[in-house]
């Protein structure tokens, strides 16, 4: 288990390492970015990528066919090693995966939301508790009715992939590659900017559909 909190901890300093070695947009369509930390036979790893290059689309699904598409999506990623090939030499096991869909527009809707509560009790604590109803009545008499916030959602939603694996690997010495069959699963991603860690120090490479076999110079 030390190895394991050892890895992880170390994974916790890539994203200063990336900072400082290169400047990267945060959300760049068509470019992933994956974290690895290996320390002894733990490999932790980190992987981030815009929705649109796992589903196609980043506005708030609701349509089956969308829900579904993240289902899949979902299911996809929490395969590792089916994404990120790894030598068979290095016998490489998942021992915990973790995928899911994040939403920037969700975030902000739910911190402005609990900035309106805060200010609504404020208010209610005044006296104007009649504030609440007074806006309600305006907004829809502006013709800013519920269509046009869902439309507004749609087009503003920026979401993104967060997945973190956890592997062992009990032949640690032969992990000299990662081969990307990412790129054959999610067809609209090119790139993959990875940043690693391991006993030989900080290191960044780039993987890309023309060229999906990373030689880790390990």
């Amino acid at each position: 288990m030390k190895t394991t909190l050892t890895a992880v901890a170390l994974l916790t300093a890539l994203p200063v390492f990336a900072e400082d070695s290169r400047q990267l947009d945060a959300h760049e369509h068509g470019v992933g970015a994956l974290n690895i930390a290996i320390d002894g036979t733990s490999v932790a790893m980190e992987f981030h990528a815009p929705g649109a290059d796992i589903v196609g689309f980043e506005y708030v699904a609701k349509s089956d066919a969308d829900l579904a598409a993240i289902e899949t999506a979902i299911a996809a990623l929490n395969a590792p090693l089916d994404l990120f090939v790894l030598p068979a030499g290095a016998m490489c096991t998942v021992t915990n995966a973790s995928a899911e869909l994040e939403s920037e527009e969700a975030h902000d809707d739910h911190s402005k939301h609990k900035h309106d509560e805060d200010k609504h009790d404020d208010h209610a604590d005044e006296g104007h508790k009649d504030h609440d109803d007074h806006d309600h009545e305006a907004h829809k008499e502006t013709g800013h009715d519920d269509d046009d916030h869902d439309a507004h959602a749609k087009k503003a939603a920026h979401t993104e992939f967060h997945a973190e694996y956890m592997l062992n690997c009990d032949g640690p010495d032969a992990l000299n590659e990662i081969s990307f069959a990412y790129f054959q699963t999610f067809p609209n991603a090119t790139e993959v900017e990875v940043q690693l860690i391991s006993s030989s120090g900080a290191q960044s490479f780039e993987a890309t559909r023309d060229a999906p076999v990373l030689d880790l110079g390990r």
